[in-house]
């Protein structure tokens, strides 16, 4: 979760909401992103989806299923979806995002039985340093 704090870090001195994500699979990290939907110009610039693009990629293959995504927000209803599709293994985030969480917040999609694949999660890791950062970000816009 610290290195995804890094990503997210980048992303908030780019003027990015700042999350980040780190994909790991056999205890190596094989993919880091940081959003990048306002420098990109792309709605789909979320940090969820660049690693698990990435991690695909390295993988070759779209099945995760032995992988761990951290990430430092909650993953909105699109990232959560992609995360169903990759048949990712697991997901560790940090904070949640009470205004568009689709994993524990607002939806429950990653455990909803009457989908093909549920996702192991695990949140709060470090949600203190995670919360702090966007809290900041968001305060610096104000």
């Amino acid at each position: 979760m610290r290195l995804a704090l890094e990503e997210a870090s980048l992303a908030f001195t780019e003027g990015e909401v700042p999350v980040g994500a780190v994909l790991v699979k056999d205890s190596n990290v094989i993919a880091e992103a940081h959003n990048c939907k306002e420098t990109s110009r792309d709605p789909t610039g979320h940090a969820e989806i660049l690693v698990l693009k990435a991690g695909a990629e390295k993988n070759s293959s779209w099945r995760l299923t032995d992988a761990t995504l951290y990430v430092t927000k909650e993953p909105c209803i699109m990232c959560a979806g992609a995360m169903i599709n990759a048949r990712l293994g697991r997901l560790v985030y940090g904070c949640r995002d009470e205004k568009g969480g689709a994993v524990n917040s607002l939806y429950n999609l990653l455990s909803d039985k009457r989908l093909n694949h549920q996702v192991e999660v695990v949140s709060g890791v470090l949600e203190d340093e995670c919360a702090e950062l966007l809290k900041c970000f968001f305060k610096s816009r104000r």
